[in-house]
């Protein structure tokens, strides 16, 4: 019997690869990709729950020097289908119950192979046993990959991918970064070591979807620790409590939204799992209350430890345990390399004490482009610098706070969500009039989406019927939990809903903007 205290590799439920093994399955299939046409510069997508297969893939293509598109697998067909035509993807790789749900939205020249669905994943999803088998004429992935020799192979090279980001403008923006030349390289893998903490023998969990950046560049860092990747199909607290019990864990990535749940659970059954070997625990995502995150530093140990950045700009400030107690709310300072200035709506750079909107940029992390939208990259630039929209300022200690957000976005349990994207589909229903699609305060995600609808006039619109109506063409996620429907909205002279009076009425007595 194996002993899952000392196991190292990747693991998934009861199954287990060794980084041998996994070698010669991403050499496989890295021929499997070339003798499909795939080479250099060409997109793959992957369309897949946390899995060996999804990182197998990705290694797969970005050895060839081919470009791996991770997709959110909560999109709905059409925003599969926008993905697979702006990306150019050549191919997909799907999880067997995903693709169920989303062919009819991948275009006829998007060669397709298909992942078996891990019965850990259809378990904890409640997935039919039958649906997540390979569908009758489509091609296997391990039968396609298997037929391959991994001596065909050829030399790894340096990976590449396009990571989707919301949009605000109705459709996500593909983010594509070069890899670092050899000089930069070297930088690089020092913040991160930093960053991840991810030590030679780290044994990491990995909890946090795959398809967004951070969590990604975190399971391909753990890869070259050579200790334990450990997938955790679906979060789960009291689960979480126990794998890091049986497995010894080290090193976490996670959200604040994981951090509430577990801190939810009853205090004896906290108390009752040994975490004694977690040495590294790293969060960003979402903004983190700072009851929460003292109530995780009380319980587990000064490991947990913060950074704050975005998909364009990577990590720009770190913050330990230590250094937040010292400097409670605080998301962390700059390391060196690193840039963040606060800026007025006139363009002047603001001093320590005084808010304004965040700019940023790491001067040894290689540029970044939109992926076919090079007028989206440049409206961000300032002096160099690009900003993700927040709000913030430096205390006379050089500490970065967040306090508010310009822009519309909503980040709901670690996800972006762009109002915009919303209320541009909620436009497509012939009752709607207008409407007003903002973020409200939530106790476990920080953030849920709220809509105030003004129906076309007599049209008998009703809430069931709206939500309906987004639940066939949104993610699940993008459909606003709360609704109010209201015969006229508040408006500036302009015209213009005036959504930020909508929004303060829910914002008034939370104790805090964001």
């Amino acid at each position: 019997m194996i002993d899952s205290t000392t196991l190292s590799g990747l693991s998934g439920g009861g199954r287990h690869v060794s980084f041998e093994v996994f070698d010669e399955l991403v050499r496989s299939a890295s021929v499997g990709f070339r003798r499909s046409g795939i080479a250099e510069g060409d997109r793959v997508a992957l369309l897949m729950r946390n899995d060996i297969s999804f990182v197998e893939a990705t290694v797969a293509v970005q050895r060839l020097g081919a470009i791996a598109v991770p997709v959110n697998w909560h999109f709905r067909s059409d925003e599969v289908r926008y993905i697979l035509q702006d990306s150019g993807a050549k191919m997909l790789v799907a999880h067997a119950d995903l693709i169920r749900q989303v062919s009819d939205g991948v275009p006829e020249t998007v060669d397709v192979v298909i992942v078996e669905t891990p019965v850990e994943i259809a378990e904890a999803y409640g997935i039919a046993p039958a649906d997540r088998l390979v569908p009758s004429g489509m091609t296997d992935w391990q039968d396609w990959r298997n037929k391959c020799c991994p001596q065909d192979a050829g030399q790894a090279r340096p990976g590449e991918s396009i990571i989707y980001t919301s949009g605000t403008t109705g459709h996500p923006k593909g983010v594509h970064r070069r890899p670092p030349n050899d000089e930069m390289a070297v930088k690089v893998d020092a913040m991160r070591a930093m960053v991840y903490g991810l030590r030679p023998g780290a044994r990491a969990m990995i909890t946090a979807p795959m398809y967004h950046s951070a969590p990604n560049a975190y399971v391909l860092r753990a890869l070259t620790r050579k200790g334990l990747v450990r997938f955790m199909p679906r979060f789960d607290a009291e689960t979480l409590l126990r794998e890091i019990e049986t497995f010894r864990i080290t090193h976490i990535f996670m959200t604040p939204t994981m951090f509430a749940r577990m801190l939810r659970l009853p205090e004896t059954l906290r108390r009752s799992h040994d975490l004694s070997s977690l040495e590294f625990v790293i969060h960003a995502g979402a903004p983190c209350p700072a009851d929460i995150k003292r109530a995780m530093i009380d319980w587990i140990g000064p490991v947990v430890n913060e950074f704050y950045g975005g998909t364009e700009s990577g990590p720009v400030v770190f913050c330990t345990s230590q250094e937040w107690l010292e400097h409670p709310g605080t998301v962390g300072r700059p390391f060196e390399g690193s840039q963040v200035a606060i800026y007025d709506d006139f363009g002047n750079r603001l001093p320590a004490g005084e808010t304004g909107e965040i700019f940023m940029r790491v001067e040894f992390l290689p540029d970044f482009t939109y992926h076919g939208k090079p007028e989206a990259r440049a409206a961000l630039e300032r002096d160099g610098l690009i900003t993700c929209g927040d709000i913030g300022y430096f205390d006379s200690d050089g500490f970065l706070y967040i306090c508010d957000r310009k822009r519309d976005m909503v980040i709901s349990g670690g996800v972006n969500i762009y109002p915009a994207e919303i209320e541009a589909v909620m436009f497509q229903h012939d009752k709607v009039q207008d409407c007003a699609v903002f973020g409200i305060p939530h106790p476990e995600f920080g953030e849920t989406l709220m809509a105030v609808i003004q129906p076309v006039e007599n049209s008998g619109l009703t809430e069931p019927e709206i939500s309906g109506f987004l639940n066939e063409r949104l993610a699940g996620y993008k459909v606003p939990r709360h609704m109010e429907i209201t015969s006229t909205l508040p408006r500036e002279d302009s015209g213009k809903v005036f959504k930020r009076k909508l929004r303060e009425t829910y914002w008034k007595d939370a104790g805090r903007k964001i």
